[in-house]
């Protein structure tokens, strides 16, 4: 599944991104990295996004959201 199909208010897991040198490695310095836990905050559009990472908030466009492939994180009772 795409970051960018992910509804507000749900969680996912980063599993792989795939963008280019540059952007992917910006992303991993800012605690994008396998395994990492990303909460949808809001919706703006087609893929457009802000996500809260590891406690930071960020606004990522539909060219990034696109390119993340994410699984949803099962909800525990």
């Amino acid at each position: 599944m795409l970051l960018k199909d992910i509804d507000t208010g749900k969680s996912c897991i980063v599993e792989h991104i795939d963008l280019p040198f540059q952007m992917e490695r910006r992303l991993e310095a800012l605690g994008m990295t396998k395994e990492s836990v990303i909460s949808v905050l809001n919706r703006k559009g087609k893929g457009i996004m802000i996500i809260k990472l590891r406690g930071t908030r960020f606004a990522l466009g539909y060219h990034m959201t696109k390119n993340i492939t994410v699984r949803e994180m099962r909800e525990t009772t």
